[in-house]
C-alpha cells in the first residue's frame, strides 16, 4: 500500500510540475482502491474468511466472550478475545460483515468486559487489579475453575483492545466509546503490582497460590507483556524489567538447523508479539549487536523449523519440505507407545517446538505453526499450506479452516480424549483453539496489507513501552 500510495503522490506531482499550458484545467483526482501490499493466494484467501467465522459464530455475541476451542467449549479465553477483536475489524475491513456490525461486536464486548467485576473474591469476580482470569465462564463472565490471573493473556486481549480503539477511529459516538472503554481497561491494569521480585513480571496469580513461581524472562512470547508494561499510561513497570527479561538472551542465541538466532522451541514464541508490532527495522540493545532484527530472527527461526522437518531425525511420517510446523497445540494423548522399535512418549496438549534448550517433537503437526508465519517467510509458508490442504484436506480442512492438529505417525489403537483415527492419515483433531486461530487470520491480513502493524504503529502506548525498552530506529525514527 504504501508503495502505491507513493506511486500515485508521484503522478500527481508530475501533473502539478507540468507547464502551465500543458496541464489539464481542471485536474480531476479520482481517488480508487489502492492494491494490497501483497497479492493473496486464492488458498489463503479462504483460510482468511474461514478463520473470520470461526470468531464471528463461535462467540457469544451477546458478551463478547470468545471460546477457548470448538466445537465443545468448555469456557471462555480471554487470549482468544484478544485475537477475536482483531478478526471483527480485519471483517469489516475485508467486507466480510459490515463497519457496524463489527462495530456493535466490538462495542459489546469492551462493555462486558468493562463491567466484569473485579475484585480479591475468585468466586465472585472476572479478574482482578486490572488484570482478568485465564479462562472465564460462558454463563456469569466470572472466574472459571481454578485458573490464574494471568498476565500473557491478558496482555494478548489488551493488545486486541488497543487495535480496535486504533481501528474505530471515526468521529461516532459507538467508535468514541469503544477508545474510551480500552483506555480504561488498559489503564486500570496494575503492571507493578505483578512484579514480585523486581524487576521481573510473574507468570500468573491465584487465590490459592498467591504469586506463581515463574517469571517472564527470556526470549518468548513475554514480548508483548513488557512493551504493554512500559507503555502503561497509569501504571508502568519500571524501566529496567527489560533489561533483566533480556538479560539471558545470550543462552537462546546460536545457530540451530542452519540458521543463527535467538531460538525458541513453539512457533507461537515468534508469532505471538509480532500480531500487534512490525518488528521491521526497529530494535533492541541485543538484536542490534547481533546485526539483524527481531523480524529476521523469526524469519530464521520459520526457515530451522523447515531445515528440522525435513532432517527429521525421528523418522516421524509425513514430514518433509512442506509438511511441517511445531507449536503449542493438541496432540493425541498422553502414551508411551513402541514406534519404530523403540518406546515414544505422545502428549495431548503440549508446547512442542525445536529449540537449543529444548527440543519437544512427537510427530504432531500444528498448521497454524506454518500458516500464522506468512509474512515471515512466504516462499515456505505458500507451499506448505498448499501440500497440507492436497494431502490431508479431506480430514484436516472444514467449516473453519484448518483444524489444530494432526499426526500422520500415530495409528494405535488406544482410547482417544480428542480426535479421531483415519486410516492412511493418523490421529486427526476435532478441535479448534481460539490462540491457534487467532495468529493465522491477524497474520495472513498483516502480510496481505499490513493492517495490525499499520493500526497498532499509530498508538502512544505501543511507541513508548517500545521507546522505554530501547527499541529505535525503523518506525520508530518517523513521528
Amino acid at each position: 500500500m504504501r508503495r502505491a500510495l507513493a506511486v500515485a503522490v508521484m503522478a500527481l506531482v508530475a501533473i502539478a510540475c507540468q507547464p502551465t499550458a500543458q496541464r489539464l484545467d481542471p485536474v480531476v483526482v479520482r481517488v480508487v482502491a489502492l492494491p494490497p501490499i501483497n497479492p493473496l493466494d486464492p488458498l489463503f484467501e479462504d483460510i482468511e474468511k474461514r478463520t473470520f467465522d470461526f470468531f464471528w459464530e463461535t462467540t457469544e455475541a451477546t458478551t463478547g466472550l470468545a471460546v477457548d476451542r470448538w466445537p465443545k467449549p468448555p469456557f471462555a479465553s480471554i487470549a482468544a478475545i484478544g485475537f477475536a477483536l482483531n478478526a471483527y475489524a480485519i471483517g469489516a475491513e475485508r467486507g466480510y460483515v459490515t463497519r457496524d456490525a463489527a462495530r456493535a461486536r466490538v462495542l459489546t464486548t469492551l462493555q462486558f468486559l468493562h463491567d466484569a467485576p473485579q475484585g480479591p473474591d475468585p468466586a465472585e469476580n472476572a479478574g482482578y487489579q486490572g488484570f482478568f482470569y485465564h479462562f472465564l465462564n460462558f454463563t456469569t463472565g466470572k472466574r472459571y475453575g481454578n485458573s490464574e490471573l494471568s498476565t500473557a493473556d491478558t496482555a494478548l486481549l489488551i493488545a486486541g483492545v488497543l487495535f480496535v480503539a486504533g481501528y474505530f477511529d471515526h468521529d461516532d459516538p459507538d467508535e468514541a466509546r469503544i477508545r474510551k472503554l480500552a483506555d480504561e481497561l488498559y489503564g486500570r491494569v496494575n503492571w507493578p503490582w505483578f512484579i514480585e521480585h523486581v524487576p521481573d513480571i510473574r507468570m500468573g496469580w491465584s487465590p490459592e497460590r498467591q504469586f506463581h513461581t515463574h517469571d517472564w524472562r527470556g526470549y518468548n512470547e513475554g514480548m508483548i507483556i513488557y512493551v504493554l508494561a512500559l507503555g502503561s499510561p497509569t501504571h508502568p513497570a519500571a524501566a529496567g524489567t527489560w533489561d533483566s527479561f533480556t538479560s539471558n538472551y545470550y543462552r537462546h542465541w546460536g545457530t540451530l538447523e542452519g540458521q543463527t538466532h535467538l531460538t525458541f522451541g513453539p512457533m507461537f514464541g515468534h508469532q505471538y508479539s509480532a500480531v500487534w508490532i512490525d518488528l521491521r527495522g526497529i530494535k533492541d540493545d541485543f538484536i542490534f549487536a547481533q546485526g539483524i532484527d527481531y523480524f529476521e530472527n523469526s524469519r530464521r527461526a520459520v526457515l530451522a523449523q523447515r531445515a528440522y522437518a525435513i532432517r527429521n531425525p525421528l523418522d516421524w511420517r509425513g514430514y518433509g519440505p512442506n509438511i511441517w510446523g511445531l507449536t503449542a497445540s493438541d496432540g493425541p494423548g498422553d502414551f508411551k507407545l513402541s514406534y519404530l522399535g523403540e518406546m515414544r512418549q505422545f502428549h495431548s496438549y503440549a508446547a512442542r517446538g525445536v529449540g537449543r534448550v529444548e527440543t519437544l517433537d512427537d510427530g504432531t503437526i500444528a498448521p497454524t505453526a506454518a500458516i500464522a508465519s506468512l509474512p515471515f517467510a512466504p516462499e515456505i509458508v505458500v507451499p506448505a499450506a498448499h501440500a497440507m490442504h492436497a494431502r490431508y484436506g479431506a480430514h484436516i480442512y472444514d467449516r473453519y479452516g484448518f483444524i489444530d492438529a494432526f499426526n500422520p505417525s500415530f495409528n494405535y489403537k488406544v482410547p482417544l480424549n480428542r480426535g479421531r483415527r483415519v486410516r492412511g492419515v493418523g490421529w486427526v483433531d476435532s478441535d479448534y483453539l481460539g490462540i491457534d486461530q487467532g495468529p493465522i487470520i491477524a497474520m495472513i491480513e498483516n502480510y496481505r496489507s499490513e493492517l495490525i502493524w499499520r493500526v497498532m504503529k499509530r498508538s502512544p502506548h505501543v511507541r513508548r513501552g517500545l521507546e522505554r525498552a530501547g527499541f529505535a530506529g525503523g518506525w520508530l525514527d518517523t513521528p
